[in-house]
């Protein structure tokens, strides 16, 4: 099944109205569930021990300032506006800010790039050089130039992967905590903190145990749910204003705010942590950019969520400016502005919307580690496609009950809203915080505007950020010490991965084998060669990995074609079908060898096993075809393979190439039309499943590429096996204390505990040898 059929991009062409409100209708449910859920705790959690409540109502007209002037300039403003231009090919987030960053400054973290993968059409779209005069070029000189400034630049993309990845344990935890929290006002003081907590962890177990399904099933009623609670909330508030304090839109001036903070001093600036939460999830309008458009985000922000959001922050806190005194002993929250009639059902729909927001930023969470993993920064993991129409659906189970386990913990561990709002909040301001310093090199290296507008840009965001990330901090002992625990172990884990993975890949270069090595034993290579494909699963793009040279030698024996496969990631979202492969040939064609480069996005699905054989042997095929001949002899510098490669699409790309069929018995008809023409194997003595490739009539194929493919279609009948390196790695004699704990312990623990390489590859157990090697590095 092809996985990537389903792709949502941003189109070159104008969008109609149709598709931009259908699409903006189905946003409110994938990308505004969790911002659409911050009224349940910010107050709650502003006037939870900092401030209080008082008669003057300079406090909550205060809050109610601030809360509408970050909605403006943050959501509205910085991300509305300007950061949702700032999209890689269609898709957001801080890896789509970083992979633009690798393509204009070229300083890619992938070991094994090549300059073939400048030619994609997606890596080269709208990378324009800037003058050579300009800051930006200079900028540009001193990256490529530094690693050190190279290294940081992915690890503050790294940081801001961790915070999303930690955002995914604490979301769902006070989502649906403070959701739960209305049974407050319909059960007994002493009894309510016996409901509470069992509640919300029964809930958060049903919506972790749920998601290897896949959200396509129900995906259909998040959009429903999302906007029963904006409108519930925002007719609740309207409700509110108009009942006890009509004036309450005079507290948008920014003037309340300097009251509130002249008022309040140190403890009003310490609440700002409870106000920064009405600004979580407006990262996801970022992230989840790629299901949608940008103007279908815009027009449902602007013209429902925004106004939504700010009539049910006004409600409260009219409710509020007339209610001094609260019964049941709940103080300033959500509910307590509910009409006591409508209590009821408007617990049911916040549970809802709990459930739908941190759905959400569950599969967000997802789709990072499969960034992640994607780039040489994250151990192999299982990644489940829970749906074949709808790309960006996946789950995977480890991360999946790490999560659960992990929000599980939070949740009975502080059982308040309070430090949960301050771990949350700390991680929504770090992502913000990353996501501003990359736009700043964006605006200069990508958009080639002027220094002065880029600090413009950081100054007046990044000083509000700031504010609130400072904030945070001061709240490490009172919840935010999650966030950052969290952070630094994943954190530790991608490194050492990362370290891990890039040394062991320059252990392959300096130990490669020579092509010519190769070529020196002659066609035969000095051993018996069978029937089949045998397929070299290798990280190197150019010469012969250490694995085959270690294979042959203690057995000599190999299939009669063989591939020397490298399946690699480039730093763009997707790799278009008709650029997926790279095929060369090693050698003269009498020595029948291949190399295949297989690239994939960053956010592209991989392809079961059958179909990738397939779409690779008809690659080869295609490129047999061709008459690309790569290398004409031993003579030639090996390094001139990668220049010969030849780009092949996939069958789907090419129909009027070669196309392979499989006959389920030999007795299958032989007979062609008028167009095209059958190579066939020879007939055998036992029945078994016939392979056949279907070629073009004209233009016509020499006798030398016909015999080539009828050995590759013989092989291919014969069958393919999968032959990988299993390496042990270790620290070289003299290596550094930090290194040899890095290697020997570290990156040895997370191998022998993430998913083989026949899983990432999706090879079939049955066709699969490994080949033991101990790397010194």
């Amino acid at each position: 099944m092809d996985l990537e059929t389903g792709v949502a991009q941003n189109p070159i062409k104008r969008e109609s109205w149709r598709t931009v409100l259908t699409l903006a209708y189905q946003s409110l449910g994938v990308v505004y569930g969790d911002l659409s859920t911050s009224p349940l705790y910010v107050y709650k959690i502003t006037f939870a021990g900092d401030i209080e409540h008082s008669e003057t109502n300079e406090e909550i007209f205060g809050v109610l300032s601030f809360v509408f002037w970050t909605l403006t300039l943050v959501p509205l403003l910085k991300y509305v506006f300007i950061v949702l231009k700032a999209d890689d090919n269609g898709e957001g987030g801080t890896f789509a800010l970083y992979s633009l960053l690798c393509r204009h400054a070229r300083v890619n973290a992938l070991p094994n790039c090549q300059l073939a993968d400048e030619e994609l059409s997606s890596y080269k779209k709208d990378i324009t050089s800037p003058e050579p005069t300009s800051f930006g070029a200079r900028l540009k000189s001193t990256l490529e130039k530094y690693r050190v400034l190279q290294r940081f630049l992915l690890v503050l993309a790294l940081i801001g992967a961790c915070m999303v990845i930690g955002d995914g344990i604490l979301t769902p935890a006070i989502s649906v905590f403070s959701a739960v929290s209305g049974v407050e006002l319909a059960t007994a003081k002493e009894h309510h903190k016996y409901v509470e907590v069992p509640a919300a962890c029964i809930i958060l177990i049903g919506l972790f145990a749920l998601q290897h399904y896949g959200t396509h099933r129900v995906g259909f009623l998040f959009a429903p749910v999302v906007i029963t609670w904006l409108l519930c909330i925002s007719s609740i508030g309207l409700y509110n204003i108009i009942r006890w304090n009509p004036m309450v839109y005079q507290a948008l001036s920014p003037y309340y705010m300097y009251k509130f903070l002249k008022k309040t001093q140190r403890k009003g600036w310490m609440s700002l942590g409870g106000i920064l939460l009405c600004i979580t999830g407006s990262e996801a309008m970022f992230a989840d950019l790629g299901h949608f458009s940008q103007l279908s985000i815009k027009v449902a922000f602007t013209t429902f969520v925004y106004p939504s959001l700010i009539l049910a922050y006004m409600g409260q806190a009219a409710y509020l400016s007339q209610h001094h005194v609260i019964e049941n002993h709940y103080h300033i929250g959500f509910y307590v502005s509910v009409p006591e009639k409508l209590r009821w059902p408007v617990l049911v729909i916040a549970i809802l919307a709990a459930v739908v927001g941190s759905q959400a930023i569950i599969t967000g969470t997802f789709s990072i580690i499969k960034q992640c993993s994607a780039l040489g920064c994250f151990p192999r993991v299982k990644i489940v496609h829970t749906s074949s129409k709808i790309h960006g659906q996946i789950y995977i189970p480890e991360i999946n009950w790490t999560l659960m386990l992990l929000c599980l913990a939070v949740t009975i561990g502080f059982r308040d809203t309070k430090r949960m709002g301050n771990a949350s909040g700390l991680a929504v301001i770090t992502v913000m915080l990353v996501t501003t310093c990359l736009m700043s090199l964006i605006i200069v290296l990508c958009w080639h505007k002027s220094m002065v507008l880029a600090v413009c840009f950081v100054v007046f965001f990044g000083t509000i950020e700031a504010l609130y990330f400072s904030v945070s901090l001061i709240k490490f002992l009172e919840g935010a010490w999650v966030p950052i625990a969290l952070s630094f172990l994943f954190m530790i884990v991608m490194c050492v991965w990362h370290y891990g993975t890039l040394k062991k890949y320059e252990f392959d270069v300096q130990n490669k084998v020579s092509v010519d090595w190769l070529l020196s034993l002659g066609p035969s290579l000095g051993i018996v060669r069978v029937g089949g494909i045998g397929l070299i699963h290798t990280e190197l793009v150019s010469g012969i990995p250490a694995i085959f040279s270690h294979f042959v030698t203690n057995l000599p024996a190999f299939h009669q074609v063989l591939v020397f496969l490298c399946v690699k990631s480039v730093p763009i979202p997707h790799v278009k079908h008709e650029e997926r492969f790279l095929v060369g040939r090693i050698g003269p064609k009498e020595y029948r060898m291949y190399r295949v480069i297989v690239r994939y996005g960053y956010r592209d699905a991989h392809k079961d096993d059958l179909v990738f054989e397939n779409d690779l042997v008809c690659s080869i095929a295609e490129f047999i075809r061709t008459g690309k001949s790569g290398l004409n002899g031993a003579d030639e510098d090996a390094t001139k393979e990668c220049e010969e490669m030849t780009v092949v699409g996939t069958p789907s790309t090419h129909l009027d190439g070669i196309q392979l069929r499989l006959d389920e018995s030999e007795n299958a008809s032989s007979a062609g039309t008028s167009e095209l023409r059958e190579i066939r194997s020879p007939p055998v003595t036992k029945p078994r499943k016939k392979v056949r490739f279907v070629i073009p009539e004209s233009p016509n194929i020499d006798s030398s590429a016909r015999e080539e493919l009828r050995e590759l279609m013989e092989a291919r009948e014969a069958g393919v096996a999968y032959i990988l390196g299993h390496s042990y790695v270790k620290a070289k004699q003299g290596s550094s204390l930090v290194k040899k704990i890095a290697i020997n312990y570290g990156y040895d623990f997370l191998r022998r505990n993430c998913r083989s390489p026949t899983y990432a590859f999706r090879v079939p157990h049955a066709s699969t040898l490994e080949v033991g090697m101990v790397y010194h590095i």
